[in-house]
């Protein structure tokens, strides 16, 4: 699938507190960020699930996203297992531009959403030593926009899988970075 490269440039700065708390600086809003490669997601998948297992658990973020008229929406990461998350992405692809914070609040909005969307469950499985997920949750947290509080509609986001749905979950693989 290619990328769009548009918002690519887009400017990211970033701030970085006494304490090591990081603030980003977007100029677009959150449902403006880019689609990404779902092997991206699989990738910060394993290495957020390899950060929690060896408990890094990051620094306190902050994200201030522009809109074009002005407005700012402010998000903060104080969470111990999404600064964890975002930690393990910042490591891997970086969050020094909009395709990686795009990658990293996708996947924080697929956690939220699998915590949230009974009807998911047939999609994955979550046990003590990792999780499965089905592809089709991986493609359609790659692709489906993010909303305002940067996370997904999950009307979109069920619809994007629903062709998946009248097919048995192809849940392929450990992908939560377990090791046998």
């Amino acid at each position: 699938m290619p990328m769009d490269r548009s918002n690519h440039a887009r400017s990211v700065r970033v701030g970085v507190g006494p304490d090591g708390s990081r603030t980003y600086h977007v100029d677009l809003p959150p449902e403006e960020l880019p689609a990404v490669r779902g092997r991206d997601i699989e990738r910060a998948w394993y290495a957020a699930r390899d950060a929690a297992i060896s408990a890094s658990w990051g620094t306190t973020r902050g994200f201030r996203f522009r809109r074009a008229d002005g407005s700012t929406t402010d998000l903060a990461l104080a969470d111990p297992d999404a600064r964890c998350w975002a930690g393990a992405v910042d490591g891997t692809v970086g969050m020094g531009s909009c395709y990686g914070l795009s990658l990293c609040l996708r996947l924080l909005a697929l956690v939220d959403l699998l915590a949230r969307a009974p009807w998911a469950a047939p999609f994955f499985h979550l046990a003590r030593d990792g999780a499965d997920l089905d592809p089709s949750l991986l493609r359609a947290a790659a692709t489906a926009p993010l909303n305002a509080d940067a996370r997904f509609d999950e009307t979109l986001f069920r619809a994007r899988i629903a062709p998946f749905a009248l097919q048995p979950p192809a849940i392929v693989g450990r992908i939560a970075g377990a090791r046998a």
